[in-house]
């Protein structure tokens, strides 16, 4: 059994087990946050098959992140999150999948779900580890998710270095064969570094077309617009897998910028949330 250790805990979110949870419950209670901290709805509907959640500091995108967990939390329990980020250090394979072990943080140790993992494995999607030691753009989501399920709660990390339409396309597919009580989240911010109304405004037009599952459109406009969104291809091969798996829409549950969060809107960054539903 492999352990993954936290590489960003006491930087992008706190490092012990009561400040994390004061962190993500100040997260759900704060004015850009849903207002309150939710309770996993037991008998809930189960209609979200995949979600978008930013992965900056708790700080800046963590009242928007809220949205996305509070929204899951209503919708009933799930078995396992398959968590796919961009790799924003460059390491490991074009899709690499932490296919076995754990993965620890203040809150305790996910496990992996090997079966799950390796229904997806194969073609470009390969096991691997060097892509995560590093990288934060899953491990940032790990935290919501045991906060709300507990050790109950299985996980699958996947990288994305190349984000290109056709392995977005491969990637979806294979989380498409996937089977079970599944949700498959998006890890993505939106523009970065630029002033509040240029950022907003190319934000919406990405978020517009994701709300639409068009994929196909969601490239067009990123390359029109040079945005900076560096989770592009997660987002892609998230909404390649759900309308698989019958989705027919989705729903934006909240849009806020850092400025937002810190009252300094010169040099912005973008944040989402959004819920894919059956």
């Amino acid at each position: 059994m492999t352990k993954r250790m936290p590489a960003v805990s006491g930087t992008f979110y706190a490092s012990t087990r009561d400040g994390v949870i004061e962190q993500i419950e100040s997260c759900y209670r704060h004015k850009l946050g849903p207002g309150e901290v939710p309770e996993v709805n037991e008998s809930g509907p189960r209609e979200i098959i995949g979600l978008v959640a930013p992965h900056a500091g708790y700080m800046a995108s963590g009242p928007v992140a809220a949205h996305a967990y509070s929204a899951l939390a209503r919708d009933g329990r799930i078995d396992t999150a398959v968590i796919v980020g961009p790799n924003h250090t460059g390491y490991g394979t074009p899709v690499s999948v932490w296919a076995s072990g754990t993965w620890s943080t203040p809150l305790g140790e996910a496990r992996v779900n090997e079966d799950v993992a390796n229904m997806m494995l194969g073609g470009i999607v390969r096991a691997g580890e060097s892509a995560h030691i590093y990288e934060h753009s899953v491990e940032v989501q790990i935290p919501w998710l045991q906060h709300l399920y507990g050790d109950s709660v299985q996980i699958v990390p996947v990288a994305m270095l190349a984000q290109d339409t056709g392995v977005a396309g491969e990637l979806g597919e294979a989380m498409a064969r996937v089977k079970g009580n599944v949700v498959f989240i998006a890890s993505t911010d939106l523009t970065h570094y630029e002033p509040f109304e240029s950022a907003s405004r190319k934000d919406m037009q990405i978020v517009s077309a994701v709300e639409k599952l068009n994929i196909t459109e969601m490239y067009r406009r990123l390359d029109a617009e040079s945005c900076t969104m560096c989770g592009y291809g997660p987002v892609a091969a998230v909404m390649h897998a759900v309308r698989r798996l019958g989705a027919t829409r989705a729903e934006l549950l909240k849009y806020a910028t850092s400025g937002d969060a810190t009252g300094d809107y010169s040099r912005v960054v973008g944040y989402s949330s959004l819920a894919f539903k059956r």
